[in-house]
């Protein structure tokens, strides 16, 4: 059976269990601010366990994405060390909201298993949760009655809190759970230790396969359990682990999962691939093939690498993957990104984002991956550096601080120091490395550290957002919970009527002000969390059941949802003029700019620029009236002929905005006519990442103030002119600027011809050689002529010249041909330029060096008369 197949039967099975399949959501989580990825199937129905939401369908059936490098689940340092561990997988999972419960789970699951997939019975062991006393939990005897049903007594296994209580989180939807585990072993080690011992014990053939979770609580921030408003269940499979156990396979890389991938890395690098655990080849192979999916997916999904959040991430592990592919399979050129045709050919037909983005996922790995080898190039020649000073001291030890600037600053990694290191006979300060390691780990934490309190729950009235209609509304505080941070401590408030559009969708979050006659309170940002609109405010009222007046700020609401608007625009017109490949990759919608950015590969003309700000402040002109569609069914929407984004999870209603004949799915504020935008203008157009261009631009307000601002710049300038017509005065002042240059360069030429003579009489006879040592305020260009044509006409010399031009020292040294084989000018200068605190090179006829100490040239000039 092929992973396609496995797969499908899956999705059919519960389909004919009257399952609604839905597709995997995407891998990268942009409006949770709990969580940077889906890190398992249950992620994307949060808000249905916690009755924030109705679902779609009291039961469903998906195959979803997930990300596990950060946070609690955290499999990143076990990828290519073990069979079964990856950081992108599938999860299988079939989901009931409030409807079916443990019984029918449990012969779902038993019945998938043993029938459809034909798994042997008595290859398989179940676990159930066997209670916790700390937490007045009772052993789960529902489910170990359910399957004495399906399954031997002496096969089901009780299982402890870590193992079988399954929790998201530090809070959030929980409870107890039941495993399936499958024994893969052969006859004969079966026979010699029973799998009732192997279960949970990291054994690489009796694994985990399913795990049934029966989600009854959700875990408070004072980690006390209370009970859900319905009962759930919340299964994940692993799939590959479920194709290793259905093809008999004891490694999840012996799958058609990967085969293809690692076919295809063997016929780059030209290395074989075993499957021996402990060889760094195969490791290095395995992390290859496990790294590449998840880059592709996240990146398929909108999130590019980057240096912080997500998207660090995501460039962490792709580091990790060419780290690997460098030192093991001597892979010095980018390779990975041909990796990504495979994965198409292999799982397109079941996620299309990898089919319409394989072309720009492909050319962002590849820029990746040319930028990080040369941080590996370079990297080499400070480890080597690093690695003089460390002999020339007599040590065997490289210093911690230095080890971690390499990893820290300069993106090097550590292991690579180590091996390069012990090839040497030297070793690094493993304990000194940790310690710095911890020490930024804390650092990050103390940033980033906030403390969050339960919900204090108060009116019981519904909780909607006006913010599409109005800007100021009349309130009730329904919840609010205490918030402590490295900036003091606040207040998260949920308004039964909230103005305040919560930050997602590129804009940013609205702020203002919630007060009543009695005091008054600053929103200092407004965010979405599980549902929630949550304003962040400075302080608690004294009765926080009162009449509130929520008010927005009008000023930066406007600004913003002109902004917001233009990029729709802005969208549009890129696709008229650059062509229908061009698709959105990112935003950013304030009160003062806009960032776009949208795919494309080459930079944009002049022309093109114009083009596109031209047919925008066309459409602003025309004075377009918003069509709000603010929630039909998404079908009908895109049968409209809306946009829709890849990386965006949509519901079954969706929002539609259009102007004209720009229709986009979208969440944010808008102008209510296109001419309230004003006027739009970039203000900068560049790369954002291979294959990503990014504008900035500005609209309205700020629009208004820019030409405000060039107006008067050009007043100012006419006035300093003297004249109206600025260009032509500041073509003068070139064709003036010029003509003085000329005459400049003269002037010092002709005092070089002077300077020359003179010096031609001042070397001093040392033996059969010459040494002239002068000082000078000639400048550089003047010096490197000077010092070239004197080595070439003085036999057996050096010419060493300090300079003070311009208040900044510098020392030239010059080695006429005859003398290369005694005399190196870049040893000379290297050596020399210590005293003025500099350094710099040459070759072993000419070298310049400049430094910070001016005062230190007496001291080069004392020592220079010594060689």
């Amino acid at each position: 059976m092929t992973s396609q197949e496995i797969r499908q039967k899956f999705l059919d099975y519960f389909k004919n269990k009257g399952h609604l399949i839905v597709p995997s959501a995407p891998i990268v989580l942009k409006d949770d601010p709990t969580l940077m990825f889906s890190n398992s199937g249950m992620t994307q129905f949060k808000d249905f366990f916690l009755g924030y939401k109705t679902p779609t369908a009291p039961r469903i059936a998906d195959t979803q994405k997930c990300l596990r490098v950060s946070g609690k689940h955290n499999d990143l340092d076990d990828v290519g060390r073990d069979t079964y561990h990856h950081t992108m997988f599938e999860m299988l999972g079939n989901w009931s909201f409030g409807d079916y419960f443990k019984k029918e789970a449990i012969a779902f699951a038993w019945e998938l298993l043993t029938e459809v997939y034909g798994i042997p019975k008595e290859n398989l062991y179940v676990t159930i949760f066997e209670g916790d006393a700390s937490e007045n939990l009772d052993r789960d005897q529902d489910a170990y009655d359910f399957w004495k049903s399906h399954i031997a007594e002496d096969r089901i296994i009780n299982g402890n809190k870590k193992d079988n209580f399954w929790e998201m989180g530090e809070s959030g939807p929980c409870g107890p759970c039941s495993e399936i585990h499958v024994d893969l072993r052969t006859p004969e080690e079966k026979a010699k230790v029973s799998g009732l011992e192997l279960v949970n014990n990291d054994h690489p053939q009796v694994v985990e396969v399913w795990n049934l979770v029966f989600m009854e609580f959700n875990r408070k921030a004072d980690k006390s359990l209370e009970k859900l408003p319905a009962q759930h269940v919340d299964t994940g499979m692993g799939f590959e682990r479920l194709c290793m156990a259905l093809q008999g396979k004891s490694s999840n890389y012996d799958t058609d999962v990967f085969t293809p991938l690692i076919a295809k890395v063997e016929e780059l690098s030209g290395k074989k691939y075993t499957g021996i655990l402990e060889d760094e080849k195969d490791i290095a192979i395995r992390v290859v093939v496990d790294h590449i999916r998840a880059v592709s997916f996240a990146i398929a999904d909108g999130q590019l690498p980057s240096n912080g959040g997500a998207g660090y991430v995501i460039r962490r592990i792709l580091r990790r993957g060419i780290s690997y592919s460098y030192r093991f399979l001597d892979m010095k050129e980018p390779f990975l990104y041909k990796l990504v045709a495979v994965l198409q050919e292999q799982m397109g037909p079941f996620f299309p984002e990898l089919e319409k983005q394989g072309k720009l996922v492909a050319e962002v790995i590849k820029s990746e991956e040319d930028s990080f080898l040369k941080t590996i190039e370079n990297g080499l020649i400070r480890v080597e550096k690093l690695i003089q000073q460390t002999t020339a001291n007599n040590q065997k030890v490289l210093p911690s601080e230095e080890v971690f600037e390499l990893y820290d600053t300069y993106g090097f990694p550590d292991d690579l120091t180590r091996i390069i290191a012990e090839e040497k006979g030297l070793t690094i300060d493993e304990e000194g490395f940790k310690a710095e390691m911890e020490k930024q780990k804390l650092r990050s934490k103390a940033d980033s550290a906030q403390k969050v309190y339960d919900w204090v729950n108060l009116e019981s009235k519904p909780e909607t957002f006006v913010g599409y209609d109005q800007t100021e509304s009349e309130t009730y505080i329904t919840r609010y919970r205490k918030v402590e941070n490295k900036d003091g401590e606040f207040y998260q408030v949920v308004l039964s009527s909230s103005p305040f559009y919560p930050e997602g969708g590129g804009q940013v979050g609205d702020k203002g002000v919630l007060e009543n006659a009695v005091e008054s309170f600053e929103v200092l940002e407004t965010k979405k969390e599980n549902g929630l609109i949550i304003s962040l405010i400075n302080g608690l009222p004294k009765d926080a059941g009162a009449v509130f007046y929520a008010k927005v700020n009008a000023s930066e609401r406007k600004n913003s949802q002109a902004n917001h608007s233009v990029t729709h625009l802005l969208h549009e017109a890129l696709r008229d003029v650059l062509g229908t490949h061009v698709e959105q990759k990112g935003s950013y919608v304030g009160p003062d700019y806009l960032r776009f950015d949208f795919s494309h590969f080459n930079k944009m003309t002049e022309e093109e620029l114009a083009l596109i700000e031209e047919k925008v402040n066309k459409k602003i002109k025309e004075s377009i009236a918003l069509q709000e569609f603010r929630n039909i069914p998404i079908q009908e929407a895109l049968e409209k002929g809306a946009m829709a984004l890849f990386g965006e999870k949509y519901g079954d209603n969706v929002r539609m905005i259009q102007f004209g004949s720009s229709k986009e799915l979208c969440g944010g504020t808008h102008v209510k006519n296109t001419s309230e935008i004003g006027h739009f203008k970039i203000t900068s157009e560049g790369s954002a990442a291979a294959g990503i261009r990014r504008i900035e631009a500005i609209s309205g307000d700020k629009s208004e103030e820019y030409f405000n601002n060039l107006e008067k710049q050009i007043t100012e300038l006419s006035q300093l002119l003297k004249s109206k017509d600025v260009v032509r005065s500041i073509e003068k002042l070139i064709e003036e600027n010029t003509s003085l240059k000329a005459e400049v360069d003269a002037l010092k030429k002709e005092k070089a011809k002077g300077e020359i003579g003179e010096w031609k009489n001042a070397y001093e006879q040392k033996g059969n050689k010459q040494l002239l040592v002068k000082k000078t305020s000639l400048d550089a260009g003047s010096v490197k002529d000077i010092v070239f044509q004197l080595k070439r006409e003085i036999p057996a010399s050096v010419t060493i010249i300090l300079s003070d031009a311009d208040g900044k020292p510098m020392i030239t040294v010059g080695v006429s041909d005859d003398l290369a084989a005694d005399y190196q000018a870049g040893a000379i200068v290297k050596d020399l330029a210590k005293e003025i605190q500099g350094g710099g090179g040459g070759n072993p006829g000419f070298a310049t060096a400049g430094g910070k100490n001016l005062e230190g040239l007496e001291n080069a000039y004392q020592k220079a008369l010594n060689i």
